[in-house]
């Protein structure tokens, strides 16, 4: 396998730039996530990487060889589209064996290696079906499969589970991460859905408008987040920002809204303007005390836990609760929080603020 390094990677289409100067590094075996919104680039990205588009400017390392401006065929990745790309005139198992044939290799090695994908793949049992009457799962494990066979030096995924309902398609997204494990293999995937991105990825790209927004695990990329764009993107429902001017120091203290205090973590920077106090719905607790208060305007029950919607002072927020506590629509309640799950943002920028809290994050504009 191998690892991928990108550098100041950019793309234009005559006017529009598609991609502007994307840098990050993907380390030898691992399963990293290309995530953002329709047209944010991340495909884009990734057929650069593939070899599929050339780039306008930057570099692109695979196995330590530049190979920015090389086509696909003399990269060695192997690619799996959404709409699994199968020959359908071509039983399973020469669908498989194909990548193998067009490279001469011997007929008793490519049984082989069909027979071992095979087994890894759970499809034994489809080998000498015509591709054509399987399931959606079973075409996209024959996809997999095609591209596993070659052994190559990493694996390109452009959302292949897209085109799968919503249970398959989780299922899937388990089977798909359990083979990444047992085969070690470096691997790039595309997605929209950032559950999934969250649930799959040891890394994390989040992308918009061609930019990187922020780049990490998804554990920091939802607890410190790096713009307030990622703070709405990751997460359901999204992060609650409270909007305000104010003025913050660099001693941890609470803040002052009129009559009501918010706790804010440790600054690095004192600051002061536009803000915004972002709070993901689970920090929030509601209490009978507290001297920041809301309206219950609705509840919706969601099996173990519900999601209650509060009007505020400063805008509306969302609070995730156990199922069995009890809120009424039109009570006002307290909203207590902890200022080490919240992050300030400077409004103007849409940038977090510096604190103890969120100084490893990157962020890249």
């Amino acid at each position: 396998m191998a690892e991928i390094i990108i550098r100041n990677l950019r793309k234009e289409f005559g006017s529009f730039t598609a991609v502007q100067s994307s840098s990050f590094k993907i380390e030898d075996g691992e399963f990293f996530m290309l995530l953002g919104p329709s047209g944010c680039g991340k495909t884009t990205t990734l057929r650069m990487i593939a070899g599929l588009e050339l780039p306008s400017s930057g570099e692109i390392t695979i196995d330590g060889e530049d190979v920015s401006q090389k086509p696909a065929s003399q990269r060695d990745i192997a690619f799996v589209f959404q709409m699994f790309a199968l020959y359908p005139h071509m039983n399973v198992r020469k669908n498989l064996s194909y990548p193998l044939v067009s490279q001469g290799m011997p007929t008793a090695q490519v049984r082989a290696k069909v027979s071992e994908v095979a087994n890894i793949l759970g499809i034994e049992s489809l080998l000498d079906k015509p591709v054509g009457g399987l399931s959606g799962g079973d075409r996209q494990r024959v996809a997999l499969g095609r591209a596993i066979v070659r052994q190559p030096k990493a694996f390109m995924m452009d959302e292949p589970l897209g085109a799968l309902d919503a249970e398959f398609r989780e299922h899937m997204s388990l089977e798909l991460r359990a083979l990444h494990d047992r085969m070690k293999a470096t691997t790039v995937y595309v997605t929209h859905d950032q559950l999934e991105a969250m649930q799959m990825g040891d890394k994390i790209v989040v992308m918009n408008h061609g930019v990187i927004e922020q780049f990490g695990k998804p554990q920091d990329v939802y607890d410190k987040p790096a713009t307030m764009f990622v703070a709405e993107f990751i997460g359901s429902p999204s992060m609650n920002f409270m909007r305000f001017d104010g003025k913050v120091g660099t001693g941890g203290k609470a803040i002052s809204l009129g009559h009501q205090e918010l706790s804010v973590p440790m600054m690095r920077e004192p600051f002061e303007g536009s803000l915004a106090f972002g709070i993901r719905p689970e920090h929030i607790k509601l209490t009978d005390k507290g001297s920041y208060r809301g309206e219950v305007k609705a509840t919706e029950y969601l099996g173990t836990t519900q999601i209650i919607t509060l009007k505020t002072t400063h805008g509306i927020v969302k609070a995730r609760a156990a199922a069995g506590e009890v809120a009424r629509v039109g009570e006002t309640v307290g909203l207590d929080f902890d200022g080490k799950t919240v992050t300030l943002f400077d409004t103007q920028t849409g940038r977090a603020l510096r604190s103890e809290l969120n100084e490893g994050v990157l962020a890249h504009g």
